[in-house]
C-alpha cells in the first residue's frame, strides 16, 4: 500500500465516506461548463446593493431568514482596512470617515485601499500560502534558497497593479516560453520551484520523479482546484481522474529542471554589465588565474567525491559527451550539476593553511580593481526546460519511480477534453513548449474550473469560509458550493471584466453581504453555521496581521516595500541547529510579516502559534485553532511586551493628560471608535489598581495596552 493510499485512508476515517459518494465517477459540478446565470428575483429589493446580495438573499429568503443590520461606520472601515490591507485604519482615517456620510464614501475607501501598496502584501500572502513559497529547502539541511523572495516581491507587484488574472497564471507556468524577454516573466516561473528538495539524496531519479510529483499535484489544486495526487498510485477512487490522466498532466513538466540564476536586467543594462564586467575581467585575469590555480586541487577534490557518490547510470550521464546525452540524461546532468561545481565557500575553506593565506593576499590584491567591478548582477530563481525535446513520460504503478509502464504523451485531462494539446517549441530557447501549451489551457477563459477556483479563494478570504468550503477540492469529497449560482456569476463576471481581481474584490466589498454586522442575532436553527450568510461571519486573524497590527498600534511598523526578508527575534529555547542570524538594525525587524524570512524547517514561532501553514505543500484553507500557546504568547512573550509599552506611549503623546483622555485614544488606535461609557468606568477602575499594583500611572497605562492587545476584538476581524 502505497502513501497516498494510506493517507486516502486516513483523511477518509470516521467520516463514513470509506464508500463512493453518490455520483462518484461521475463529473463532478466544477467541471460543468461555465454559464452565466441569471440574477434571482427577490422580495425585499431595497436591501439589493449588486447582484451579489440578490443571489444571497434569494436564499435566504428561500429559507425564512432575514439578513442582519448593516454594520456601524467604525467597524465596516476597520473590517475593509484588514481585509484589503492587511492594517488597522489610522484614528485620523476614521474621524474623517465618519465626517462623510455620502452614500459613495466607503466605495471611495474602497477604491483607495485597492490603490494602496498594502493591498499587494496583504493578498499576496494568500497565494504564497497556495504556493508553498519557502525561502529554504526543505529536508535535514534545508539550505538557503537566496533569491526566492524575489517571487514574493513579483506576487506583490502583480496583485497591486491588478495584472489580469489570466496573464498571472499563465505567467507561473510557462512565463520563460511565452515572455522570454521579460525578466518579471521568468521569476513567475518560481512558482513550480518553490517544491521541497533533498540536497542530499543522491538518487537524481527519484528525486526527480518527487519533484515532478510535487509540481503536478500542487499545479493541479491550485488551478483546477481538483485532487490529482490521488491518481498518482492508480485511478481517483471518487473523481473522474484517471492514473493515466495524472501522468498525461506530469508529462507537460517533464522537462523542467530548476534555474537559479536568471538575469533580472534589461537588455541595454545587461549589455552594459557585461561589458564592464569585461573590463574588470581583463585586468585581474592574471590574479584571478594565480587564485583558481590555489584552488583547483581542492576543488577537484570536492567534485570527484561528489561524483563518487551518485549511482553508475548517474556517474555514466554526467561522463557522456554533450552530444551523446539523451534527454533523461541532461536532466540528470543538470541536477547534478552543483555538486561538480562546489561553492567558493566550501572551496577556500578547506585550503591548508599556507595556501589560504597565499589566497587571501591575491585576493586583498584583486579588491584594488573593485571600482571597476559593475557589482553583483541581481539574479532570480525559477524554472525552465533542459532543451527542445523533453524525456519520455511513463505511468508509474503504484507510484514508484522506477517502475516505469506504458508512455503517455502530454495530455488534458480526460474529463475536462478530448482534446489534444498543440505543442511547439518556442523559437530562439531551448525549451520544448509544452508547457505554453498547459498555461494557455489553464487560463482560457472556456476552462471551467480556472475561473471558478479562483472566485472561490477570492470569496473565502474574504468571508473566512468559501462559496464551496473546500477551495482545494471541488471534487466529490468537496464541499458542494452554498450558492453555486453565485459562484457561477463571480467567475464569469471575473472573465468579462478582463479578469481583473480588483474588479471582484470592489463587488465583494461594496454589496449589503458583506457590509452586514457580523454582531447577529442567535443562530437560527435552520442555519447555525452561518452558511447562508444572515450575518458576516467574525474569525480570528492570521498570526502575521496580527504581528503587523500590533507594531502599528505601537506606532513602531516599518512600511518598507520589497527587498530580501528580515531575520526577527527568535525566543529563547529555539533549536541552535535551526536558529537564524538576526537582523542586526531593529528598525529593520519591524517590517511587515510578508518579509520575514520562511525557513521550512523552522516556521516563525509566533506565525506557527496562529497556524501558519506547513510550506511544504499547498494550502488553500489554513487552520484555525485556539490553544493556550496563543494566550500565553500574547501575554508574556517579549516582543508583545514591548509592543504593549510603545503602545502605551504613543497613546499618551497623542492624548492630553488625562487618563480618561489616554483610554480613549488607546480605544480608537486598537479598535477604531470610542470607548462607550461602560468601558470608560472599567478602564478607570483597572487603571487606579494598577497604579497601585505596577508602581504608578504609565505602567498602568501599559499594563491597559497589554490587555488590548490581547483582548478578542483586536484579534478578530468583525
Amino acid at each position: 500500500m502505497s502513501a497516498v493510499d494510506i493517507a486516502c485512508i486516513w483523511a477518509l476515517a470516521g467520516s463514513s465516506l470509506l464508500t463512493a459518494p453518490p455520483g462518484a465517477k461521475e463529473r463532478p459540478w466544477s467541471l460543468a461548463p461555465l454559464v452565466r446565470p441569471a440574477v434571482p428575483e427577490v422580495r425585499n429589493r431595497s436591501w439589493i446593493r449588486n447582484p451579489i446580495d440578490a443571489f444571497v438573499l434569494a436564499k435566504l429568503e428561500d429559507s425564512g431568514l432575514t439578513p442582519s443590520p448593516e454594520a456601524s461606520r467604525s467597524e465596516l472601515l476597520r473590517r475593509a482596512y484588514l481585509d484589503l490591507a492587511g492594517l488597522l485604519p489610522e484614528p485620523a482615517d476614521v474621524e474623517t470617515f465618519a465626517a462623510d456620510d455620502s452614500s459613495e464614501g466607503f466605495e471611495r475607501r474602497v477604491d483607495r485601499l485597492l490603490a494602496s501598496p498594502q493591498y499587494g502584501e496583504r493578498w499576496a500572502r494568500h497565494w504564497l500560502d497556495l504556493a508553498r513559497y519557502a525561502e529554504s529547502e526543505g529536508f535535514k539541511s534545508d539550505e538557503t534558497r537566496p533569491n526566492a523572495w524575489r517571487y514574493r516581491d513579483y506576487v506583490i507587484r502583480s496583485l497591486n497593479s491588478d495584472k489580469p488574472y489570466d496573464r498571472f497564471v499563465r505567467e507561473q507556468i510557462a512565463g520563460d516560453e511565452l515572455w522570454p524577454e521579460d525578466p518579471e516573466a521568468h521569476v513567475a516561473t518560481a512558482f513550480n520551484r518553490h517544491y521541497p528538495d533533498e540536497s542530499n539524496a543522491r538518487n537524481l531519479l527519484q528525486r526527480r520523479q518527487e519533484i515532478l510529483n510535487d509540481i503536478t499535484d500542487t499545479t493541479a489544486q491550485v488551478f483546477t482546484g481538483l485532487t490529482f495526487g490521488c491518481a498518482r498510485c492508480h485511478d481517483h477512487k471518487y473523481d473522474p481522474i484517471t492514473q493515466e490522466d495524472y501522468y498525461r498532466l506530469q508529462a507537460f513538466f517533464a522537462n523542467v529542471r530548476a534555474v537559479d540564476d536568471i538575469p533580472l536586467l534589461r537588455d541595454e543594462e545587461l549589455r552594459r554589465h557585461r561589458a564592464k564586467m569585461a573590463i574588470w575581467e581583463e585586468k585581474t585575469a592574471s590574479i584571478r588565474a594565480q587564485m583558481a590555480a590555489i584552488e583547483e586541487p581542492r576543488r577537484k577534490d570536492l567534485a570527484k567525491d561528489n561524483f563518487d557518490r551518485f549511482p553508475e547510470e548517474i556517474q555514466n550521464a554526467i561522463s557522456k559527451p554533450a552530444s551523446d546525452r539523451t534527454p533523461i540524461e541532461w536532466q540528470m546532468y543538470y541536477k547534478a550539476l552543483p555538486y561538480l561545481n562546489p561553492d567558493l565557500g566550501s572551496i577556500v575553506g578547506g585550503l591548508k593553511e599556507e595556501a589560504k593565506k597565499r589566497w587571501q593576499a591575491l585576493s586583498d590584491q584583486r579588491s584594488n580593481f573593485a571600482e571597476l567591478h559593475p557589482g553583483v548582477m541581481p539574479i532570480g530563481t525559477g524554472i525552465g526546460d533542459g532543451g527542445r525535446v523533453a524525456p519520455k513520460t511513463y505511468v508509474l504503478p503504484g507510484g514508484l519511480y522506477n517502475a516505469a509502464d506504458r508512455e503517455v504523451d502530454p495530455g488534458f485531462p480526460s474529463a475536462y477534453s478530448s482534446e489534444a494539446p498543440r505543442i511547439f517549441p518556442p523559437p530562439g530557447i531551448e525549451s520544448s513548449g509544452r508547457r505554453t501549451a498547459l498555461a494557455n489551457w489553464l487560463a482560457d477563459a472556456r476552462n471551467p474550473t480556472t475561473a471558478r477556483v479562483i472566485a472561490n479563494r477570492v470569496w473565502h478570504y474574504h468571508f473566512g469560509r468559501g462559496i464551496a468550503g473546500s477551495p482545494n477540492d471541488l471534487g466529490h469529497l468537496g464541499d458542494r458550493p452554498t450558492h453555486p449560482g453565485l459562484l457561477d456569476w463571480l467567475a464569469t463576471e471575473l472573465v468579462s471584466s478582463g479578469w481583473s481581481l480588483k474588479r471582484l474584490h470592489r463587488l465583494i466589498l461594496t454589496s449589503s453581504v458583506y457590509r452586514q454586522s457580523s454582531m447577529g442575532s442567535t443562530p437560527p436553527a435552520s442555519d447555525p453555521e452561518n452558511m447562508l450568510l444572515w450575518r458576516f461571519p467574525r474569525f480570528r486573524l492570521e498570526g502575521e496581521v496580527i504581528r503587523d497590527i500590533a507594531m502599528q498600534a505601537a506606532g513602531i511598523l516599518n512600511l518598507e516595500a520589497g527587498g530580501p526578508s528580515i531575520l526577527p527575534e527568535l525566543p529563547q529555547g529555539t533549536d541552535g541547529h535551526a536558529r537564524w542570524s538576526l537582523t542586526t538594525d531593529s528598525f529593520e525587524r519591524r517590517r511587515r510579516s510578508i518579509y520575514v524570512f520562511v525557513k521550512r524547517n523552522l516556521r516563525y514561532p509566533f506565525f506557527e502559534a496562529f497556524d501558519m501553514p506547513d510550506t511544504h505543500e499547498t494550502c488553500g484553507r489554513r487552520n484555525v485553532t485556539t490553544t493556550a500557546p496563543q494566550a500565553l504568547l500574547l501575554l508574556n512573550d517579549a516582543l508583545t511586551l514591548e509592543w504593549a509599552a510603545a503602545f502605551a506611549s504613543r497613546a499618551r503623546a497623542a492624548a492630553t493628560e488625562s487618563l480618561e483622555s489616554q483610554v480613549e485614544e488607546s480605544y480608537r488606535i486598537a479598535y477604531a471608535r470610542r470607548p462607550g461609557a461602560e468601558e470608560k468606568a472599567e478602564a478607570a477602575a483597572f487603571l487606579k489598581r494598577q497604579a497601585e499594583i505596577a508602581g504608578g500611572a504609565q505602567k498602568a497605562l501599559v499594563d491597559l495596552c497589554h490587555v488590548l492587545l490581547n483582548s478578542s476584538e483586536f484579534i478578530y476581524r468583525n
